[in-house]
């Protein structure tokens, strides 16, 4: 199982408290505040309402808490954990009117990573046993990566580049720019420091080739189809990592990740995800 360290507070707070302003706006929650009395206490239960893999739980229910810090949260289903529709996630009891304000943005978070962790989970099953890793990309919600690429991780899949600080990635107009893949490698070698990995993103076996050349330390395969890349894997011979990206899809993973490649990278576990089905039912 890859590793479930959730991020920590500090990193998703300010993304849950954001995301409470703007919901509770300058009046707040008119609604709760006119019906809901002061000192209502209330008990309610997060709901799977379809199946899927959990991620989130925690991250999403720390809205409530952050709205009232009297309210208490049980979890009941840890994040990677693959239910079934109608399984109840958490339970939380506490001021009515703070689970009822917050409850919104709660479902709104915890849907969309549940959603994240659900396709990854099934992209990650279609490679079983190949050896090959399914990676998410930077194509994610602006303000959200932290959650989505956690997400990810809870369905079984693994991250590639938080940011554009934390490696060298060459792609195809860094290439056009610099002159071509060797002066590409070159110019950026001689730029970052030493434990700085360069990858090159390639779309022929002859820019392979001249990324091999140049002592490029990753390779990203672009586009290539399971013929070109059983090639691109002869070739390599297991010098370096080689990353299939482009057209994959949870129909193809299998035949893609067959060819040998390491790693196979998929913008859409976080671009297009549809949120799970998650709800919040009053118990009292």
């Amino acid at each position: 199982m890859t590793d479930l360290r959730p991020p920590v507070p500090l990193l998703y707070q300010p993304v849950i408290e954001a995301a409470l302003r703007e919901d509770l706006g300058l009046a707040g929650d008119q609604t709760t505040d006119a019906v809901i009395p002061a000192e209502a206490i209330a008990t309610a239960e997060v709901i799977a309402r379809e199946a899927g893999t959990i991620a989130g739980i925690e991250i999403a229910c720390s809205a409530f808490t952050v709205m009232d810090d009297r309210v208490e949260v049980e979890i009941l289903v840890p994040d990677g954990t693959a239910t079934e529709a109608g399984t109840i996630l958490a339970e939380v009891r506490g001021p009515a009117r703070a689970i009822l304000s917050a409850e919104r943005v709660m479902l709104n978070l915890l849907g969309r990573m549940c959603g994240i962790a659900t396709l990854t989970s099934r992209v990650v099953a279609a490679v079983e046993g190949t050896g090959a890793a399914i990676a998410c990309t930077r194509k994610t919600t602006p303000g959200l990566r932290t959650l989505e690429k956690y997400a990810v991780r809870a369905g079984g899949g693994a991250n590639h580049r938080f940011g554009l600080d934390d490696a060298v990635l060459i792609k195809d107009n860094h290439v056009a720019v610099a002159g071509g893949v060797g002066p590409a490698i070159a110019a950026a070698r001689q730029a970052v420091g030493h434990l700085v990995k360069i990858e090159t993103e390639v779309d022929t076996l002859d820019q392979l080739a001249e990324a091999l050349e140049a002592g490029s330390d990753a390779v990203l395969l672009d586009n290539m189809g399971p013929g070109i890349l059983r090639k691109a894997v002869q070739m390599t011979a297991g010098r370096i990592p080689l990353e299939a990206s482009g057209g994959i899809t949870p129909d193809n993973a299998g035949e893609i990740a067959a060819t040998g490649v390491d790693v196979i990278s998929l913008g859409w576990l976080t671009h297009s995800a549809a949120s799970l089905d998650v709800a919040l039912d009053i118990v009292i």
